[in-house]
């Protein structure tokens, strides 16, 4: 027989008389239930530091591939093919300097190129097609025009972001490279620097044309403030099917981080196949976890597209769930992380959004009429984009397309995540074993019986943590935030206090 804390009575046995008796009792179930926490304190511990340890060994495991890869990349390499060039060595390095921008935390080094054998073919758990290896003999897709909305208040990655330095301006992965520079790098050599383009605030207008020197002028689309994603991608399809009215385009975020490029690229070249048949596709992410802050895309029926084997109809598309709910859509292997990437032909998402927001339609193509005359752009602008709809463009046309059969997906292999808070952040950065993750100088913090967690030292002075676990601390020169990591989607509530409480200039 046991009682509600679990705890067997022995048969037979009587209770003690007295209080006293009842008293020592109480004391010697209480110490029972201390010893088991504390057993359990010590497992947990041990798993963290196995855990800490397996990542460790994993991370050495990747940076000797990488590097024996590269090594072997020569003509006697065994991963060779003869008359097969390996992708990312065919295409040569984009030739935007290294330069830092107003981050404490960008330095002036290369990035190493991610060398994977192209021989060597592994096939996919999401599908019997899907390659991790680019299979195509060139990167260049005709028609193709890369579209990189880079905007955002800063809010959820605030202090270290700010609403004039968000974070696709910050090397978040201290490779010496900012976040949008690092998607400038992979889209590249897909569309070459004449179809590559970037729709930005006029408050980064600046700081994106410092990092990204080969970006035209006449491809840097302003808009005079954010209205949201269907009107950014909006501008850039009606002026892009003004200049080629064939044209193919892929928006993709400016603040992303993507692992496995030749993934990548293989799944964005099925997705521009689908979309020459008049589809909006998206690219599904395989998920990791039962992530409650993404949305999701449920898969629908093959599509019989020969060039892309993977592509499949979107059946649905499903807000942020909560964490049962996320992990039933896991269960079923059905869903994907849906990333907000779209590639489309630009007159058909014009057709598309006509058809469901034709006053937004009505307003950019306007816009995009006078686009090219300097003068008149400035004064349409002013009369039509402060009335334009500010909506997302899941919500604008995704969602009402997909049920109309007119939305495809390419399921997808490579690593993903839009660093949507500090928690995802530490797991992107290096750590040895227990210790917290840091950001910028790791001279500039001290732990001592610490794990887990991240620590940004940005101010200059030196932060010590002793005893504490998962916290997330970010000392910049003029603001200091104290929270965990299980909180840290809550950053941008602090920054909305601030903002009442009259810091707008610490926004």
């Amino acid at each position: 027989m046991s009682n509600a804390l679990g705890f067997t009575k022995r048969p037979g046995a009587q209770a003690p008389a007295g209080g006293a008796s009842n008293g020592l009792g109480v004391e010697a179930m209480f110490q029972q239930i201390m010893e088991a926490v504390q057993k359990s304190h010590y497992e947990i511990a041990e798993l963290r530091h196995e855990c800490a340890e397996l990542k460790q060994a994993n991370a050495t495991l990747e940076r000797q591939l990488r590097e024996n890869l590269q090594s072997n990349n020569g003509t006697n390499s065994p991963f060779r093919t003869p008359g097969f060039v390996t992708p990312g060595f065919a295409t040569p390095a984009p030739g935007s300097p290294q330069l830092r921008a107003k981050s404490p935390f960008l330095t002036p080094t290369g990035i190493p190129s991610l060398a994977v054998p192209a021989s060597v073919h592994v096939p996919s758990p999401l599908s019997d097609h899907v390659l991790t290896a680019y299979p195509f003999g060139t990167r260049d897709i005709p028609g193709f025009y890369v579209v990189i909305p880079a905007g955002g208040a800063g809010t959820r990655l605030w202090p270290l972001s700010r609403e004039n330095h968000p974070k696709f301006l910050l090397d978040l992965t201290l490779k010496g490279r900012s976040l949008i520079q690092a998607t400038w790098d992979r889209l590249i050599p897909l569309s070459s620097p004449t179809r590559t383009t970037v729709v930005a605030g006029p408050s980064h207008v600046t700081s994106i044309r410092e990092q990204l020197p080969e970006l035209l002028g006449h491809n840097l689309f302003t808009e005079p403030s954010a209205k949201d994603s269907m009107a950014a991608i909006g501008l850039a399809a009606a002026v892009l099917a003004r200049r080629d009215p064939d044209a193919v385009i892929g928006s993709f975020a400016a603040d992303h981080m993507i692992s496995g490029d030749d993934a990548f690229l293989s799944a964005v070249a099925e997705a521009v196949e689908v979309a020459r048949k008049d589809y909006l596709v998206t690219i599904g992410i395989a998920p990791s976890h039962p992530s409650t802050g993404f949305g999701y895309i449920r898969l629908g029926e093959k599509l019989d597209v020969l060039e892309a084997p993977n592509a499949r109809l979107v059946s649905s598309f499903k807000e942020k769930p909560d964490a049962r709910t996320a992990a039933a859509y896991i269960a079923t292997g059905n869903y994907r992380w849906n990333a907000g990437m779209f590639v489309t032909k630009a007159t058909f998402l014009m057709q598309l959004l006509k058809g469901y927001k034709p006053e937004l339609h009505d307003g950019l193509q306007r816009i995009a009429a006078a686009w090219h005359d300097e003068t008149l752009r400035q004064k349409v602008l002013d009369e039509v984009w402060p009335g334009l709809e500010k909506i997302p463009i899941d919500n604008a046309v995704a969602e009402p397309a997909s049920m109309e059969g007119r939305v495809a997906v390419v399921p997808a292999t490579f690593g993903w995540d839009d660093v949507g808070d500090f928690s995802s952040l530490a797991d992107l950065l290096p750590a040895e074993a227990s210790q917290p993750r840091v950001l910028g100088d790791s001279g500039l913090v001290l732990t001592e019986q610490v794990a887990g967690g991240i620590v940004v030292p940005g101010s200059g002075r030196l932060v010590a943590c002793l005893g504490v676990d998962d916290l997330v601390i970010v000392d910049m020169p003029d603001t200091l935030l104290v929270t965990t990591r299980a909180r840290s989607q809550e950053v941008k509530r602090m920054v909305k206090k601030c903002k009442d409480a009259g810091w707008k200039q610490l926004l």
